[in-house]
């Protein structure tokens, strides 16, 4: 009997009802891989304590669990209205970044004038209010025509997806919110509503430049960041994407999304970048205690496709049962991996490093062959196991790592388990025989492939595979 434990990984949003130092290590226990804390919400005295408690559970439980930052981005947003009010089709109605909420002049949380032409179109809360922009009458102000009856309130979205941002992506909250987070314990920063390679290149210099070791997640959500080749430009610019489905859907289409889902996460496996699916996918469990047949369906699809991790948002954030949805989604995973493999992908790119990505698909090719029961990839980095991961093998991959920071990253990583064990020559072998010892692999004989350098501890020397057997 082998090692068993889910290949896809999970990544959970804190909100109200998981925001303890008891639910943060309920949840990593019941089976969360990475946590997300959205910076939509909540202050920066809240991320220090929830940053604690996270890295606090890990340590408790021995399993290395990344954290994600995740950017508000130019979520734009109505401000406060005095009162909820109704439009009707036809009405005219003002949006401007510099006044209140008076009858048909609605305040907003960003100035639309100098972006938005006249023609585009706007959707807000979440695009049940759809409207186009007829005029911009002065410096801070836009005039829509609404085109179905609705009600606007407080606070909700607004989605431009027609708008060109110019590269302009950063809000001046986002900068605040990287500086801090710079001065924080992140593996991951997820960048919101990009729309070309640029916005990643910005980020990356800001994070370069503050001494970041952060990977960039991609969020695609925007109709730019689908069009042509744009998307593949994004996938190689990045560390990994995130399939944003709530706002790509109100941005594109929602009939878009599972196409782009698709072809996003055959990127990343041909690129060998992370990828995760996102939004609603266990969304009827923040108020009931079991999925729908379409919601098993969907994890199980994102499973089958080879997304990395699949990820929960208000079911964690907000909802009633947000251990129950955890169990839920892992059951979905274990039972489809169990059951159905991977698809093939034909398609896969020389890599940056064409010697490790020859040596990672020697592995998986052995592995198979063999029939063994885990590859241990020695990485100091996590490039050699995220390169093993991207090949997606039907079998368990251990990495040792002396860098903490690669462990955790690698805990969002297509069937990985990471450990933290200081450089030596055997370090893959010595943490085989420590595993096996405590009884991870089980009775009787055990075999694997260790993938390592001859030069422990230094990036970019992987460049041997061995086959160990235990008794």
């Amino acid at each position: 009997m082998g090692i068993i434990f889910k290949r896809t990984k999970i990544l959970a949003t804190v909100g109200p009802p998981t925001s303890s130092p008891e639910m943060i290590e309920n949840m990593i226990l019941a089976g969360v891989n990475g946590i997300r804390l959205n910076y939509s919400h909540g202050t920066n005295e809240d991320r220090v304590e929830q940053l604690k408690w996270i890295r606090d559970a890990s340590k408790k439980i021995g399993k290395p669990v990344a954290v994600l930052q995740d950017l508000q981005g130019p979520k734009i947003r109505l401000g406060m209205l005095s009162e909820n009010t109704s439009v009707k089709k036809g009405d005219e109605i003002v949006l401007d970044y510099a006044a209140e909420h008076n009858g048909m002049t609605f305040p907003v949380q960003y100035n639309l004038a100098e972006k938005v032409k006249v023609g585009e179109p706007i959707y807000i809360f979440d695009g049940k209010v759809r409207t186009t922009v007829i005029e911009v009458p002065s410096k801070t102000a836009i005039k829509l025509r609404v085109e179905n009856d609705g009600t606007l309130m407080s606070k909700k979205g607004i989605n431009l997806p027609d708008t060109d941002f110019g590269g302009d992506i950063l809000t001046p909250k986002d900068l605040a919110d990287i500086e801090f987070g710079l001065t924080q314990d992140y593996d991951y920063v997820a960048l919101s509503f990009i729309q070309s390679p640029d916005d990643i290149h910005n980020l990356r210099q800001i994070l370069v430049a503050g001494g970041s070791n952060a990977q960039i997640i991609a969020k695609i959500e925007t109709k730019a960041a689908i069009k042509g080749d744009i998307m593949e430009q994004i996938v190689i610019a990045s560390d990994g994407i995130m399939v944003a489905r709530g706002d790509l859907a109100v941005e594109a289409g929602a009939e878009v999304v599972p196409i782009v889902q698709r072809r996003l996460i055959s990127l990343c496996r041909k690129h060998g970048k992370l990828c995760i699916v996102a939004t609603q996918m266990m969304a009827s469990m923040v108020d009931a205690p079991e999925p729908t047949r379409a919601e098993v369906s969907d994890v199980a699809n994102a499973v089958i496709q080879g997304a990395d991790a699949v990820m929960l948002s208000d079911e964690t954030a907000n909802g009633k049962f947000p251990l129950e949805t955890v169990a839920a989604m892992k059951r979905v995973i274990l039972y489809t991996q169990d059951n159905v493999p991977v698809s093939p992908l034909h398609d896969y790119a020389i890599a940056k490093n064409v010697q490790l990505d020859a040596i990672s698909a020697a592995a998986v090719s052995l592995a198979e062959q063999l029939g063994v029961d885990a590859i241990i990839a020695e990485t100091k980095s996590g490039a050699t196991a995220a390169n093993i991961a991207a090949h997606r093998p039907n079998l368990p991959i251990i990495s040792v790592t002396s860098e903490m920071r690669s462990a955790q990253q690698l805990g969002l990583s297509y069937a990985n388990r990471s450990y933290v064990r200081p450089d030596s020559e055997e370090a893959g072998f010595d943490l085989f025989k420590e595993l096996k010892q405590d009884g991870l692999f089980g009775r009787g004989k055990t075999t694997v492939i260790i993938v390592s350098g001859q030069q422990p501890g230094i990036i970019g020397t992987t460049d041997t595979i061995k086959v160990r057997v235990l008794e």
